[in-house]
């Protein structure tokens, strides 16, 4: 059986330490920021307090994809070292990255022919990602090869739910996500939309709540009525957060108050870079396991 490397992109929004620990391979995404740009590397290049503070400020940051070129500098190591690759890529539905990661595949696959490499659409983003990340080497140290991992993260990959709410649509109205007309309403109402990543890994709005006391409750709402086993969900449970971290800490203290059985207390991780440029800052995140995601 061959041995296989699991690697994945900067925007699983996982702590540098996290990879380090792990030993998991990045590819960096990368985003323009005055004219100047700025690996997406974990905060080390900007702090996530200056990057949001600079969006606040009126910063307009933009995004750039991982191109093939950078995808073969992530892969070929590892295929030099006789092992295969398990790539994760960010969902499909967000960026068009994984098309790149593909591209890749295939020239390596013929440079080393020998060897394996297997691009997965996680359908997912942020921490949650990351989650789907943390499953795969969990996976992996359990003695599952290449092939019954891959297999496991598309029977189940549609399973792990990403809710997310936000204080600021600035952003989200930038980015086309939330129209201007209700962007604008939304604001001056104070109103938080809830929204999750659907099947296809596209980013939802679903309901709209006055204050962010009302959206924090119905989001942990949304984990009593989606979690696997319900209030006896035994998994694990990440957030991410963009410059809001007392927000975060109450969505996490709630879910803690409410699934007693959680493996370990809730991760809040911060929400990085490319991900933030279309969030900005005052976006909560929560991420768990769950019954089969809709449309």
């Amino acid at each position: 059986m061959s041995e296989y490397v699991i690697t994945c992109c900067s925007t699983a929004d996982m702590p540098a330490s996290y990879f380090e620990e792990k030993k998991v391979p990045y590819a960096c995404f990368h985003f323009l920021l005055d004219g100047k740009e700025y690996p997406d590397d974990l905060g080390k290049t900007i702090s996530f307090a200056d990057f949001y503070k600079m969006i606040a400020d009126g910063a307009q940051p933009t995004t750039a994809q991982v191109n093939t070129e950078q995808y073969m500098n992530l892969f070929e190591p590892i295929l030099q070292n006789g092992k295969d690759v398990l790539h994760l890529a960010l969902s499909s539905g967000i960026s068009g990255t994984i098309n790149s990661a593909n591209m890749a595949k295939v020239q390596m696959e013929e440079k080393y022919p020998d060897r394996k490499v297997v691009v997965i659409d996680s359908l997912a983003a942020s921490s949650g990602f990351g989650l789907l990340l943390d499953k795969a080497l969990e996976n992996q140290e359990k003695g599952m090869n290449l092939e019954e991992n891959a297999k496991w993260i598309e029977e189940n990959k549609n399973k792990l739910h990403h809710w997310f709410f936000s204080t600021d649509l600035t952003s989200f109205i930038r980015g086309g996500r939330i129209s201007k007309v209700s962007g604008f309403f939304g604001q001056a109402l104070n109103i938080c939309p809830l929204m999750n990543v659907n099947s296809e890994g596209k980013l939802i709005p679903r309901n709209k709540y006055r204050g962010k006391k009302q959206v924090i409750r119905e989001m942990v709402k949304r984990m009593e009525e989606h979690a696997q086993d319900g209030l006896d969900y035994s998994g694990k449970c990440f957030i991410s957060n963009s410059a809001c971290l007392e927000d975060a800490r109450k969505v996490a203290d709630m879910v803690e108050e409410k699934f007693p059985k959680l493996n370990g207390k809730v991760m809040i991780n911060s929400i990085g870079t490319v991900i933030g440029t279309h969030t900005g800052p005052g976006t909560v995140a929560l991420f768990f396991w769950g019954d089969e995601r809709t449309e």
